[in-house]
C-alpha cells in the first residue's frame, strides 16, 4: 500500500499514514454513533507508529466497555473527529475513514457492536461481524 493522507474538515490537521496494508473497520456502538452523529463510524486501524500527525488535536476522553479510557481525537477548531485511541488496545489507532483524502482504498472486513446497529443502516454481508467487540 502506498502513502495514505487525510485532514479535518477545515484542514488545520494533517495526517499521513505509512507502511501497509492496513485493515478497515465499522463500528455501530453507541459512542460511535453520538460521535459522528450518524448510524456508525467507518475507521481504518493503524500501527500507531504509521501515523504520523501536524497540527493539534483536542481530547475527549471517553470509557470503553473495559472501562478503560478512549481518547477521542478532534480538531479544535472544525470539531472533526480524527482519531481515536483505545487503551485497551495499545498501539493500535483507529483514524476516521471520512477524513482520509482518498477513501477508494475501503475495503471493511470487519463490524462490531453490530447488536447496536440502527436498523435504517443494513450490516454489510461480506464482513466479519461481531455482536460486540472484535472477539465478544
Amino acid at each position: 500500500m502506498t502513502e495514505l493522507t487525510g485532514a479535518c474538515l477545515c484542514g488545520a490537521v494533517r495526517y499521513t499514514i505509512t507502511g501497509g496494508p492496513h485493515s478497515s473497520g465499522i463500528c455501530h456502538c453507541r459512542h460511535c454513533q453520538r460521535t459522528t452523529g450518524t448510524a456508525f463510524s467507518v475507521v481504518l486501524i493503524v500501527p500507531e507508529a504509521d501515523l504520523h500527525v501536524t497540527g493539534p488535536l483536542a481530547t475527549f476522553e471517553d470509557r470503553g466497555d473495559s472501562g478503560k479510557p478512549v481518547h477521542r481525537r478532534f480538531c479544535g477548531t472544525c470539531g472533526a473527529p480524527v482519531r481515536t485511541d483505545v487503551e485497551a488496545m495499545p498501539g493500535i489507532v483507529f483514524v476516521k475513514a471520512g477524513t482520509l483524502d482518498d477513501t477508494s482504498v475501503l475495503q471493511p472486513s470487519v463490524q462490531v457492536y453490530c447488536d447496536r446497529a440502527m436498523p435504517c443502516a443494513p450490516l454489510i454481508p461480506q464482513t466479519q461481524n461481531y455482536p460486540g467487540a472484535m472477539g465478544a
